[in-house]
């Protein structure tokens, strides 16, 4: 008499048990508004074509969307560029700061969303592809200890790591150190922005052996003027770095 086989059965970790049992009680909902979705993170269809991500041609060096076909010119550069030198090599954004942009990040940023971070980092690693060279080093712009204190979290490090982890490369979360106090950048003009912080990051004595000759790719959660991230670009390329590259979640076009 033929023996019966029997199909292995799959074990379930504890991990994955309570992922169902927590998706069970609380199901998951769309990063921006009370629709359920499939996955935690996730966004519904409605608010991913209202959330303003950035596909096609855009500015090689802050990542603006443009007009036009990036086969026919990978390397365009929008008139912000044009007019303000840019220290770093490229730039990019995952999406234009709008409504819904404004609700994730303010979430990551003053709500404690950390559940953000995963979905914004895999969005991340997807717009930074064009900017990664083997040996890339991640690092994020530093917060000032006293509004760490308060926030009690960076969340450009936040994103910053969750990039890395997705793209499989190195990440120094405490490469920089922002040495001088600049208070929110919110409501300054173009060239004050630009004076708030110059000279405000100096290396972190620890890992200022990590900057020489290694490309690094510098990640914020909102570039406007791109003072901050000039700024970081200046420090890390007077210590030797052999090239800066920058990623922001968000780019505030048409800055003033």
């Amino acid at each position: 008499m033929e023996r019966q086989k029997t199909v292995p059965r799959l074990k379930t970790t504890g991990k994955a048990l309570a992922t169902r049992v927590l998706h069970a009680i609380y199901p998951p909902q769309c990063m921006t508004c009370d629709m359920l979705v499939e996955e935690q993170g996730a966004l519904c269809p409605q608010c991913w074509r209202e959330t303003g991500f950035i596909f096609g041609l855009c500015c090689n060096l802050c990542g603006t969307p443009l007009p036009g076909d990036c086969a026919e010119d990978p390397v365009a550069v929008c008139d912000d560029c044009l007019t303000l030198a840019r220290p770093w090599d490229q730039g990019r954004a995952v999406m234009v700061y709008g409504d819904k942009a404004r609700q994730i990040l303010l979430g990551l940023k003053y709500h404690d969303r950390l559940d953000h971070a995963p979905v914004a980092g895999k969005w991340l690693a997807r717009a930074a592809q064009p900017l990664v060279r083997p040996d890339t080093l991640v690092t994020p712009v530093p917060l000032h200890w006293l509004r760490l204190l308060k926030r009690r979290y960076n969340q450009a490090a936040v994103l910053s790591h969750a990039l890395a982890n997705t793209l499989c490369l190195a990440h120094c979360p405490d490469l920089l150190i922002r040495s001088r106090y600049t208070g929110t950048q919110d409501g300054r003009g173009r060239m004050a922005r630009f004076a708030n912080v110059q000279g405000a990051f100096t290396p972190n004595p620890r890992q200022a052996h990590r900057i020489a000759g290694r490309h690094i790719l510098v990640v914020d959660d909102v570039m406007t003027a791109g003072a901050t991230f000039a700024a970081v670009t200046d420090t890390l390329l007077a210590r030797g770095a052999a090239s800066v590259r920058v990623i922001a979640l968000a780019r505030v076009a048409h800055a003033e």
